[in-house]
């Protein structure tokens, strides 16, 4: 049975295989050879990739990044649909259900809502609850940099706390668009935003927000 993860990895590859190697991306400084290079390392070099979060590591994975970078993109394509080496955490599918349909999921977003032609996806009900499911789960890590309070909604009423503090801010979306708000990407969410116009502002202004 194909999982969330398998999906999305092959929707990232197929997009990325159809905008080419120069498209911008809404990753500050990366164009989506880049993007492309980013995910075959997380996966391929775990030596270098907490540099993400590492920040001894930082200059290591800057220049194992760099190095993918320069081979051909349509090899960069073929890693990222044939997935992690078997020795690789990811390779497990408990470990790719688990921490990669997020993250091919905003990085999908970040190659189409890039791009002067870019149309909305319909997302189904059943992968919406499993963003939302993983939303609840990391909220709290995600808006740990919020300048506001701020509360997620779903329109059926489920909310979430982004990050406690006043006045607080409600962003009412559906599960993918609240997910993308949360990871930064606040100009292309399709979210609504109730609450003090101050702080409305500085949320949407905010680049602490993600991981």
């Amino acid at each position: 049975m194909s999982t969330h993860a398998k999906r999305e990895r092959l929707l990232l590859a197929d997009l990325l295989d159809a905008v080419g190697p120069d498209a911008p991306t809404l990753c500050e400084g990366w164009n989506s050879r880049d993007l492309a290079a980013h995910v075959v390392v997380r996966e391929r070099r775990l030596d270098a990739a907490g540099g993400v979060v590492v920040k001894q590591l930082a200059s290591r994975l800057e220049r194992v990044m760099a190095e993918f970078a320069e081979k051909p993109y349509e090899e960069l394509i073929q890693l990222i649909r044939t997935g992690p080496p078997r020795f690789s955490p990811f390779a497990l599918k408990q470990v790719d259900e688990a921490s990669n349909v997020v993250e091919f999921y905003v990085h999908t977003e970040d190659v189409r809502r890039a791009q002067p032609d870019w149309t909305p996806r319909e997302v189904d009900p059943v992968f919406q609850d499993a963003l939302w499911s993983r939303l609840e789960r990391t909220a709290r890590l995600m808006g740990r940099g919020a300048p506001t309070g701020v509360v997620l909604r779903r329109p059926n009423g489920q909310t979430a706390v982004l990050n406690k503090g006043t006045p607080v801010v409600t962003v009412t979306g559906e599960p993918a668009e609240l997910l993308m708000f949360a990871f930064g990407r606040q100009a292309v969410a399709d979210v609504e935003l109730d609450g003090d116009k101050d702080a409305i502002t500085k949320l949407h202004e905010a680049k602490q927000l993600g991981i």
